[in-house]
């Protein structure tokens, strides 16, 4: 078999390029991966484009598969699918999902793909790494049936956990963004929309994943005495500025962290395996597929990442196609 690959990487800040790469011969506990999709983390992965990962972060930052170092060269992602081509005759061909780059084809431990679920096509199971954190977001903030809930900012992992709040019964969700056109993907996700000075205030708990200040500032001042503010957002290396004088200490207000490199201590007895199945199982709802809103080949990938990096192209997830007469897949 044809073992050649090519891999998109960042070789310098704000530059990509796409190289050739010499697969390793797999060993019996190892899967050959030929990629059908891959998507593009907007917030996380263009801010490691733009070279915005801190110092002191460079070690936390690593994705399970990648290879160089911040700034660059380096290769990085971690929202890949793809189909077994070689390995356990339990994984041989099953599309499955990985915390792989961006890659044609790849050599990864058999551990280290998980099966994608025939209700979920292969195309939506690249926000499976995105549904992840919102899962784990959730457990983090354990909603109460009947909460009053904003999720301030709708980029990929705000509106990935507007979607399951969705789920909730008899909780109230409005999705918060400055930008209107989020309106639409409100709707599809089944969730109320707003802007941010017509959000609905009193509210339990809000999920910050804006990575603004005014976001965090707005999701403190729609808080009811003594709620919660869940922060996602990735700030990268920029200092923020965070208003904890006013009411914050009279209306006893919290801010707490939650990120997904660590499993939430409300569920410490399950694992990341665990919790990437129930991501999976969770993407068979086709309203999640308003969070795809653009596509590419992978071949575009150094033209386009500089576009999504500065915002020129706006997007939510934009998912990368690797085309292949041969593949005969669902997508």
């Amino acid at each position: 078999m044809n073992r050649a690959a090519r891999a998109f990487w960042l070789d310098s800040p704000g530059r990509g390029e796409i190289r050739e790469v010499d697969l390793p011969e797999p060993g019996p506990d190892e899967v050959v991966v030929r990629a059908l999709y891959s998507g593009i983390s907007r917030g996380t992965e263009t801010l490691v484009f733009r070279g915005g990962v801190p110092e002191s972060q460079h070690t936390v930052m690593r994705a399970p598969f990648q290879e160089g170092d911040f700034p660059g060269p380096v290769k990085y992602g971690y929202l890949s699918v793809g189909v077994v081509e070689e390995g356990p005759e339990s994984l041989t061909g099953r599309t499955v999902f990985c915390l792989y780059p961006h890659q044609t084809r790849y050599v990864v431990p058999a551990a280290a793909v998980t099966p994608v679920p025939e209700s979920v096509p292969a195309g939506r199971a690249v926000l499976a790494g995105t549904v992840e954190t919102a899962v784990n977001a959730l457990w983090d903030a354990a909603p109460l049936l009947g909460d009053r809930i904003a999720v301030v900012g709708g980029g990929m992992v705000g509106c990935s956990v507007a979607a399951l709040l969705a789920r909730f019964p008899g909780v109230r969700v409005q999705l918060v963004d400055a930008d209107p056109a989020r309106a639409e993907t409100a709707e599809g996700l089944g969730v109320g929309f707003a802007l941010p000075a017509d959000a609905d205030g009193d509210c339990d708990l809000v999920v910050h994943a804006s990575a603004t200040e005014q976001g965090l500032a707005r999701a403190l001042e729609l808080l009811r005495p003594e709620g919660t503010v869940v922060e996602l957002s990735w700030y990268g290396d920029r200092k923020v500025g965070v208003p904890l004088g006013e009411a914050f200490h009279s209306r006893r207000l919290t801010i707490r962290g939650s990120q997904v490199g660590t499993v939430s201590p409300a569920r410490a007895h399950r694992g990341y395996g665990d919790r990437l199945a129930l991501a999976l199982d969770l993407l068979a709802d086709p309203a999640l597929d308003a969070l795809v809103t653009g596509e590419l080949l992978f071949e575009e990938l150094p033209a386009v990442m500089p576009r999504l990096a500065s915002g020129d192209i706006p997007a939510l997830c934009h998912r990368v196609r690797y085309d292949d007469p041969a593949a005969g897949t669902h997508a």
